[in-house]
C-alpha cells in the first residue's frame, strides 16, 4: 500500500546554516492520525512545512517527501497544496481576505467551482466549525479562537486528503478545544498534528513521533510513548495528567459541532 505521506532522510538548514532537521524518516498510512511532539526548537513546524511544499524554498533533484507516492517538487506543488491542507500556528498568517466568506471561498474559487457550489461549500464549512452566520464578519476583528476556526473552515472547504495542523488548540478555550477534538475525530482524512497539548494528543492520535533537536528519537503508540515518564523528561516534556495512573481520558462526544 502506498503511504499517504513518506519522508525519507529529510535534512534541512535555514539561511543561518543551523540544521533544523537531521535525516528524519517515517511513513504515514492513509487514515492515520499521528502526533508530532517535542520541545520548542525540535523541528516540528519545519517538518510540517515540508509536508505540503512550503519548504524547502527550492527543490533539489531528490525530494525527501512524497504524498500518495508522488514526490513533492516544483511540478507537483499545486497538486500537493490541494491534497494537504495546512493550519498555521498563527491564524493571521493565513487570513488575507476582507470577509470570512471570501477567506473560506478562496480555495474553492481556485478549483473552478461555480458561485452556487462555492456558497454551499462555505456554508457547510463554517457550520462544521460553529461559525454559522459569520460570512460578512471581518476576520481581523474576530477573537483568536474564531480566527483559528475560520482558517480551519477554509482548509475544510478545499476537501484535502491530509490535514496538517500546527498547534491547533493554542488559542482555544476549553469548550472550543473539546469541539475541535470532536470535529477532528469525525474526519476520516489522514491527520498530522504538532502540539504541546499532550492531552489532545492522547485523545486524537494513536501514534506519536517524538522530535528533539531535529532528530526523530521515538515513533510508536501514543499511550506507550507518553506514559514513559523518563523519556518525556529527557526530551523536555511531561507525562500527561490523564496517563499518570495509566488511564487515558474518556471518549469525547461524537458531535462535531460543539464550537460556541
Amino acid at each position: 500500500m502506498i503511504p499517504a505521506i513518506e519522508v525519507r532522510d529529510l535534512r534541512f538548514s535555514y539561511h543561518d546554516e543551523k540544521a533544523a532537521l537531521h535525516g528524519v524518516s517515517f511513513s504515514i498510512q492513509e487514515g492515520e492520525s499521528v502526533a508530532l511532539v517535542g520541545p520548542n526548537g525540535a523541528g516540528k513546524s519545519t517538518l510540517l512545512q515540508h509536508l505540503n511544499g512550503l519548504l524547502p524554498e527550492k527543490f533539489g533533484p531528490n525530494p525527501a517527501v512524497a504524498i500518495f507516492g508522488r514526490p513533492v517538487s516544483t511540478e507537483s506543488l499545486d497538486e500537493t497544496h490541494r491534497k494537504v491542507g495546512f493550519l498555521f500556528q498563527e491564524s493571521d498568517d493565513q487570513l488575507f481576505c476582507p470577509t470570512v466568506h471570501e477567506d473560506v471561498a478562496f480555495g474553492p474559487q481556485q478549483f473552478g467551482h461555480g458561485e452556487a457550489e462555492i456558497s454551499r461549500i462555505v456554508r457547510d464549512s463554517l457550520g462544521k466549525v460553529g461559525l454559522q452566520g459569520f460570512d460578512d464578519r471581518i476576520p481581523h476583528h474576530l477573537s483568536a479562537g474564531e480566527k483559528q476556526r475560520v482558517c480551519l473552515a477554509g482548509i475544510l472547504a478545499c476537501e484535502p486528503s491530509i490535514l496538517v495542523l500546527d498547534e491547533p488548540t493554542s488559542d482555544l478555550d476549553p469548550r472550543s478545544k473539546r469541539g475541535l477534538i470532536a470535529l477532528l475525530k469525525s474526519l476520516s482524512v489522514t491527520k498530522v498534528i504538532a502540539s504541546h497539548d499532550l492531552e489532545l494528543v492522547v485523545q486524537l492520535c494513536p501514534r506519536t513521533i517524538l522530535l528533539d533537536a531535529g532528530h526523530a528519537v521515538a515513533d510508536g503508540p501514543t499511550i506507550r510513548l507518553l506514559a514513559d515518564e523518563a523519556l518525556m523528561l529527557e526530551h523536555g516534556l511531561e507525562k500527561p495528567h490523564s496517563l499518570q495512573h495509566g488511564h487515558p481520558h474518556g471518549n469525547t462526544s461524537s458531535n462535531p459541532n460543539l464550537f460556541t
